[in-house]
């Protein structure tokens, strides 16, 4: 059963047994670049791509580093087979790529990942707080090629982003 949520401003495919690319960023990576994108009338797909782009080269709330990186890993890794299936994680400075099957709702998968993420960031930081913007982007995997290219793209997004630590960013389960 295909179920839409729109929780804010995308529209969410809910679709228990496939797969799913989602992408989300600190609050503090939402920058008024960051806005225009979001708000103008290109497709979903272009704008993600320009704000990953953009992303990926921002400072802009970028402090997804070291034991932080270790421990959101982990974390990520904790819930596999429980609420999806891990294929492919890229923990970048100031946003996350997954892909996963989906076992549980997307709300109830998002929920877990971003709430007991943050509640990890605050407490290794010693703050209190919003950590992920509100939203996030998602899209259903349509076929093999599809599956394939998102894998790619999340497995070299830190190694093209020239970061010393890309290995340590990145799990795949082909890899």
């Amino acid at each position: 059963m295909i179920s839409k949520s729109h929780h804010s401003n995308l529209p969410h495919i809910d679709l228990k047994g496939h797969y799913q690319f989602v992408t989300f960023r600190t609050q503090d990576s939402i920058d008024s670049y960051v806005q225009k994108i979001y708000h103008n009338t290109e497709s979903d797909k272009t704008k993600q791509y320009k704000i990953d782009v953009y992303l990926d080269t921002s400072r802009n709330g970028a402090f997804l580093y070291g034991r932080i990186v270790a421990e959101i890993r982990s974390y990520f890794l904790g819930h596999d087979k429980k609420m999806y299936e891990l294929i492919a994680l890229s923990i970048m400075p100031n946003h996350i790529h997954i892909l996963f099957k989906q076992i549980e709702e997307m709300r109830d998968v998002m929920r877990i990942l971003k709430g007991g993420s943050s509640h990890i960031i605050n407490q290794i930081r010693g703050t209190k707080g919003q950590i992920w913007a509100k939203d996030y982007f998602d899209k259903l995997v349509r076929n093999e090629k599809h599956f394939s290219q998102v894998y790619e793209y999340i497995k070299y997004n830190a190694v093209k982003a020239n970061l010393g630590d890309a290995d340590e960013r990145f799990y795949g389960i082909y890899d």
